[in-house]
């Protein structure tokens, strides 16, 4: 196997798993009605950006890795700093698309609470954007095949976790 085609593979579980959170704030989205360009419930709102946004950082955390920057010292937590100074010394479209990410997804969204649909979409877009990044150079039905897999792998893991932790 080529270096090349070692680094698409290193981008699958990744990108599986950032697919895996932004389906699931879809999928918390939709347990909301909406009327004229509002979100009713804004718990829904709030737990559907937070994990977006989860989705961005697995992506982020990958792209990084890939560009070759080493993660903070382990007594150190990433900060939104962390991401913006790196990402923007490296992509400023990409920096971009992460400002929007921040303030849509996790400062708006999900601390703030804000229930207007058109903002939430374009952080939701955002994230697509960012994930995009990672996706790897594979055939669409080997990517779809693998992240069914994936899903249904951490799927299983919690629901045996579940099972274990029940009394």
């Amino acid at each position: 196997m080529t270096v090349r085609e070692q680094q698409e593979q290193s981008k699958m579980e990744p990108y599986a798993e950032a697919s895996r959170y932004m389906n699931n704030a879809e999928n918390t989205l939709r347990k909301t009605r909406k009327e004229d360009n509002f979100y009713l419930d804004r718990k829904y709102v709030q737990v559907a950006c937070g994990t977006a946004y989860l989705g961005v950082l697995v992506a982020l955390n990958k792209w990084l890795q890939l560009k070759g920057v080493p993660d903070p010292p382990k007594r150190k937590h990433k900060t939104i700093g962390f991401y913006t100074d790196n990402v923007a010394r490296l992509d400023g479209k990409l920096s971009m698309e992460l400002q929007a990410a921040y303030s849509l997804l996790h400062r708006d969204g999900y601390y703030d609470g804000v229930q207007k649909a058109s903002t939430i979409r374009d952080g939701f877009d955002s994230a697509y954007s960012i994930i995009a990044r990672i996706k790897p150079d594979v055939s669409e039905e080997e990517l779809q095949q693998y992240i069914e897999e994936h899903t249904k792998k951490k799927s299983t893991l919690w629901g045996q976790l579940s099972s274990l932790l029940s009394f």
